[in-house]
C-alpha cells in the first residue's frame, strides 16, 4: 500500500502537511510543485488499497482526477480553503473545506488536530497574508512580540519560496523545503538551526529591493497594476510583494503581472484587505485563473489580453 501526500508548494501547504505528519508520521510519496502548480491530483497513480491526503489545492481545479480516484475506491482526505465547486458525496472522501476569507489550510488542519502544533498553523496563516487570523490563533501560545515576528517572517519566507514559473526559479523545490522543515516540531528551532532560513531571508531582501523600484502602470484610489520584467526575481516576488502592497494600502486592490520567458504574464491579484473578496471572481474570467476570494491569480495570461485584464481588474474593484 502506498500513501500519497499531495500539497501546495507554499507556506500553507507545507505547514499543513507538516502538522499532519508530526501527528501521524507515515512514509508517503510527495506530490507538489510551485505555488501555481495546483493541477496535482492527476499525478497520483494510485491502485486499490492506496490512500491520499490532499492539502491546499482547489478541488474545483482537480475535479476530474478526484472523481477518477474515487471511482477506484481510493480513500482521500481533503483539506482546503479555495473555491471547491461541487463537493462529491462519496464514502471514500473526507472533505474539510472552508472558503472564509480569514481561514487557511494550516488553520483547518490545526483545528482537525486540536491545536497540537499551533505554532506551525500560525506560520501558515502569516504566509497566506492572514495577519489578523494568525495573531488571533497565536494567543494561546503567549508569544512575545519578537517571537510572533519570527513566525511572521518564517511564513513570509516559506510563501516567497513557492512562487515561480518553474522549480528552477525557486531557492528550494517545495518538496525539498518540506524535508528541511520535517525534523522540527518547533518552528523556532528551524529558524535558529537550519541554514535554509538564512538563504531565503537574503534572497527575499534582495528581490524586494528590486520590486519596490517598479512603478505602477495603472493606479487609482481603488486599484493598482504593476508589470514586472521577465526575470526569475519577478516570479519569485510576485506573491509576497502583492501581499505587502495590500497591507500598505488596505483599501486598494493590487495586481502584479510578471512577464514569462515564453511570453505572456503570470498574474497575482490581491483584493483590498478592507473588503477581502472578488479576486477569485476576477481571475476565473480568464483561462488558467483561480484562487480564493482575497488572493487569486492567473498562471498564463496572453500578452494580447493584458489590456482586457486591466479593464476587468479596474471594473471588478471600482
Amino acid at each position: 500500500m502506498t500513501h500519497f501526500d499531495v500539497f501546495n508548494g507554499d507556506a500553507d501547504g507545507i505547514c499543513a502537511l507538516h502538522q499532519l505528519r508530526l501527528q501521524d508520521p507515515i512514509e508517503a510519496r510527495l506530490i507538489t510543485g510551485v505555488k501555481r502548480d495546483i493541477d496535482l491530483l492527476k499525478q497520483v497513480n494510485a491502485v486499490a488499497g492506496d490512500t491520499v491526503t490532499v492539502l491546499d489545492i482547489s478541488m474545483d481545479k482537480n475535479a476530474s482526477a478526484l472523481h477518477a480516484l474515487l471511482e477506484q475506491q481510493i480513500q482521500i482526505a481533503y483539506f482546503d480553503h479555495h473555491f471547491p465547486g461541487d463537493i462529491p458525496q462519496h464514502p471514500q472522501l473526507s472533505a474539510t473545506i472552508d472558503t472564509a476569507s480569514d481561514v487557511c489550510t494550516g488553520l483547518l488542519v490545526n483545528k482537525h488536530l486540536g491545536g497540537t502544533f499551533l505554532p506551525w498553523a500560525v506560520t501558515a496563516a502569516f504566509g497566506d497574508n492572514l495577519y489578523d487570523a494568525a495573531a488571533t490563533a497565536a494567543r494561546p501560545l503567549n508569544l512575545s512580540t519578537d517571537q510572533l515576528e519570527q513566525l511572521k517572517e518564517l511564513g513570509t519566507l516559506m510563501n516567497y519560496n513557492g512562487y515561480g514559473g518553474a522549480i528552477e526559479d525557486l531557492y528550494f523545490a517545495p518538496a525539498a523545503l518540506y524535508e528541511k522543515v520535517k525534523p522540527y516540531a518547533d518552528p523556532f528551532e528551524f529558524i535558529a538551526k537550519d541554514p535554509a532560513f538564512e538563504t531565503l531571508r537574503q534572497g527575499f531582501e534582495s528581490d524586494m529591493q528590486r520590486a519596490t523600484s517598479i512603478e505602477p502602470t495603472l493606479q487609482t484610489d481603488k486599484c493598482a497594476l504593476f508589470v514586472f520584467p521577465e526575470d526569475p526575481f519577478s516570479r519569485r516576488v510576485s506573491g509576497v510583494y502583492s501581499n505587502q502592497l495590500a497591507r500598505e494600502n488596505p483599501d486598494r486592490a493590487h495586481a502584479l503581472a510578471s512577464c514569462l520567458p515564453g511570453g505572456g504574464y503570470l498574474i497575482s491579484v490581491r483584493a483590498p484587505l478592507s473588503n477581502k473578496t472578488g479576486a477569485d471572481e476576477l481571475c476565473r474570467q480568464f483561462e488558467t485563473g483561480g484562487g480564493r476570494k482575497a488572493a487569486a491569480g492567473i498562471n498564463l495570461l496572453p500578452e494580447s489580453a493584458l489590456a482586457t485584464f486591466s479593464d476587468a481588474f479596474e471594473q471588478q474593484f471600482s
